[in-house]
C-alpha cells in the first residue's frame, strides 16, 4: 500500500509550505512517498502549486519515492524522457502515471491498480486501492496499520 503525502502535507493543508523543498524532504523522512507539482520552464525544473516557485534539479525528481504532477505540457514532455513516476491531468476522472497507476479524481470508482487521491472529500477508508494521496496522509497510515 502507498501512503502519499499531497504536495508534502502530513497532518492537513499548508499552503505556504506545499512543494516546498525542506516540506517534501520532511515528508520524506517520515517515510511517505510524495506528489509534487513540477513546472518546466527553459530547461529548468520548478516545484509549485500554481506557479512555479522552487528551483529543483532532476536529481531532486529522480527520487522513487516521489510521484510528479506535471503542471505544463513542456513538463510532461520532458519528463518523459527520464525514468520518472509522473502523470498529467487537467478534469480528467482518471489518469495513467508513467508507472502503470491510476490516478483516480476523489469520488471516482476505484481498482487495485488506483491511487485513491484526496480520500478525505469524500470520507473514503475502503482498501481496495494501490495506495492512499492525501493532506492527512499520517491519518490514513495510521488507520491501515491499526486493522
Amino acid at each position: 500500500m502507498y501512503f502519499i503525502s499531497h504536495r508534502g502535507n502530513v497532518l492537513g493543508p499548508n499552503p505556504k509550505k506545499e512543494n516546498s523543498i525542506s516540506y517534501i524532504k520532511e515528508a520524506l523522512s517520515n517515510n511517505f512517498d510524495v506528489e509534487v507539482d513540477v513546472w518546466l520552464e527553459g530547461k529548468k525544473f520548478f516545484l509549485g502549486h500554481n506557479k512555479p516557485e522552487y528551483k529543483v534539479s532532476l536529481n531532486f525528481l529522480s527520487n522513487s519515492k516521489l510521484w510528479l504532477h506535471a503542471k505544463n505540457l513542456e513538463c510532461f514532455y520532458m519528463l518523459s524522457k527520464y525514468n520518472l513516476n509522473y502523470f498529467w491531468h487537467e478534469k480528467d476522472k482518471i489518469t495513467i502515471t508513467s508507472k502503470g497507476f491510476f490516478w483516480n479524481y476523489p469520488g471516482t470508482i476505484l481498482s487495485k491498480k488506483s491511487i485513491c487521491v484526496l480520500p478525505e472529500l469524500n470520507k473514503e477508508t475502503k482498501n481496495n486501492c494501490s495506495g492512499f494521496c492525501s493532506d492527512y496522509i499520517k491519518i490514513y497510515y495510521d488507520r491501515y496499520n491499526n486493522f
